[in-house]
Order: C-alpha cells, then structure tokens, then sequence
C-alpha cells in the first residue's frame, strides 16, 4: 500500500529538482544560440552600421554575453519570455500560446488514439498468442514502426484527400475533418510501439503466479484480466507514456509542415532558420517543462496502478 506521506515526499522531491534541470537546460540552449554561425540580423542585403547598432541596442544584444544571460533568467523567472525578434509587433508569449493550443490538441488526439488502439491490439494479440492473429497483428505492428512519418503522411494524403476526396490536403481550421489526417499519422508509430509493450508485458504477466491462482479459484477468465492482469500489464505501457506524448506534442514538426498546420513547431523551426532567439528559447523551454512535467504524472499513475510501489524522497 503506498502511504499518502511518501507519495507526498516524492512529489515535493520531483518539484524541487524541476528548478536546477531547467536551469541546465536554459543555459545550454542559450549560449549554444549565441556560438551558432549568423545572427538574427543577417540577411542578404547588409544593413547600415547604425541601424544595426540601434537594433543590438534595441534588444540588448550590445551588452556582455553574460548580462544578456542574466537578463533573461531574471525575465524568465516573471514568465516573460521578451519580444520575438523576427515576428514584429509579436511577443513570444503570444506566438507559443497560439501554437501550443494546435500542437496540443494534435498531440493529445493522437496519443489518446494511440494508447485505445495499441493497448486493445496488444491484449488481442497476447491472448491469441502464436497464432495467425497474432502474428498479423504484429506484422502490422512492425510496419508502423519501421515507416516514418514523412512517408505515411504523403501516402495518406494522396489515398483519402487527392484520390478518394474524403478528407483535406491540408491546413487548420479547428474542424474534425482537417484533424483526422494529422493525428491519423502521428499516432500510427506509437500505437505499433505500445502494441508491442502490451503484448510482452501481458504474455509475463498471464504466466504469473497470482494469475494461475485467480484460474484456480474459478474466476471466469474475463474476470482474471480485466481484475488481475490488465492493470500489472499496463505498467511498461504507462512508463512509455510520459515522454512519448511529449516526444509526439514536441516532435509533430514534421506533420504540422506537410499538413500546412500553424503549431509550435512550425514556429521553433521557422525561428531556428531566422535565428530568432527569443523565440527558439521559449519554444525550448516550454518543451522542457512540458516533458518534465508529463514525467510526473507518469509516475504518480504508475505508482497508482501498482501498490506495491512505494517511493522515498531520497531514491
């Protein structure tokens, strides 16, 4: 049984460690911008000198390396991540709350598509163990792993929006039918991923001890895995969850170029080219706690679904 206290020992120890890892992380991110070759003011058509200075001045790029990083910690710190360099009249508050709303609801849609289908394909499989259903499943389960993104999504879209018509090519307008094609193929990989998880973990866990005892009490078998198998099987499905959502909401780059879709990604990419560092440090940033954060309640489900778990804030 997981005692209240030390599960409130662990979540205040997991809180306190957030502030030095995105200390790292800031630091890193920002000085690897500042050595990177270029500036946000190169371009192909040189800038007078003064203008040049003014704009430095403007975004207090003039002062030492180690001002400007204090600066921003000291911005950082009141949430304010300063205006966007390229995108004028912009802050770069404004530009990740626009994006994050696209990219979040992509990435969730398709991690809650991939967790139902994977979960349901890999139980199915592990049930029907060496069989012809097994072995087609995980056949299709391999497929989805070992084809990228950037090759299914074409296929798609040339399949059900350019043949068939059924869908759009392309763009965002908060309606069903410009999502299903976008999360459609960012959920695809991760379902193969958790179908596979699922299926080992179960097979384990319908060999356990405790499951042959439930048999031996004369549970009907419906009985045994949904009361005492499913929940110990989900274990490795649940510790997968945690950075593969934020690996989908973060790494749905790719998807949101093909689909025309205006999320976050398209931003860091865009800021990334145009040396927008403002931007690029935000966007960082809010990933970071995006990821640490999801890790978090990754394991306090994880240490709800298994009693046996008990953690100390010193572990």
């Amino acid at each position: 049984m997981i005692k209240d206290s030390g599960m409130a020992r662990y979540a205040l120890w997991r809180l306190a460690g957030l502030i030095p890892t995105l200390l790292i992380m800031i630091t890193v991110a920002f000085f690897l911008m500042r050595v990177a070759p270029g500036g946000p003011f190169d371009s192909e058509k040189l800038l007078p000198p003064d203008i040049e200075a003014n704009l430095n001045a403007r975004y207090h790029m003039d002062e030492p390396l180690l001002q400007q990083y204090f600066r921003y910690l000291s911005q950082v710190a009141v949430l304010d991540f300063g205006p966007s360099i390229q995108y004028k009249d912009w802050t770069v508050n404004e530009l990740i709350g626009q994006g994050m709303r696209v990219s979040l609801t992509i990435g969730l849609a398709a991690m809650v598509l991939a967790f139902v289908f994977g979960t349901l394909l890999g139980i199915t499989a592990a049930l029907r163990k060496n069989t012809r259903v097994d072995y087609s499943l995980m056949g299709v389960a391999m497929l989805g792993i070992s084809v990228p993104n950037f090759v299914i999504a074409p296929v798609l879209i040339l399949l059900l929006a350019v043949y068939a018509g059924w869908l759009p090519a392309g763009g965002w307008d908060w309606g069903i039918a410009s999502m299903v094609l976008p999360v459609v193929t960012l959920s695809l990989p991760v379902t193969a991923y958790i179908a596979r998880l699922t299926r080992g973990s179960m097979i384990e866990v319908m060999h356990s001890n405790f499951i042959r005892s439930a048999r031996a009490k004369g549970l009907p078998e419906s009985l045994v895995i949904r009361r005492h198998a499913l929940r110990p099987a989900l274990l490795p499905v649940i510790s997968f969850l945690g950075p593969a959502t934020a690996g989908m909401i973060s790494g749905s780059v790719v998807i949101e170029r093909v689909f025309s879709i205006p999320g976050l990604g398209s931003y860091f990419v865009q800021g990334a080219l145009n040396r927008d560092y403002t931007l690029v440090m935000g966007v960082v940033i809010f990933y970071g706690v995006l990821i640490i954060t999801l890790n978090f309640i990754v394991d306090m489900i994880y240490a709800w679904l298994d009693p046996k778990v008990r953690y100390d804030a010193k572990s």
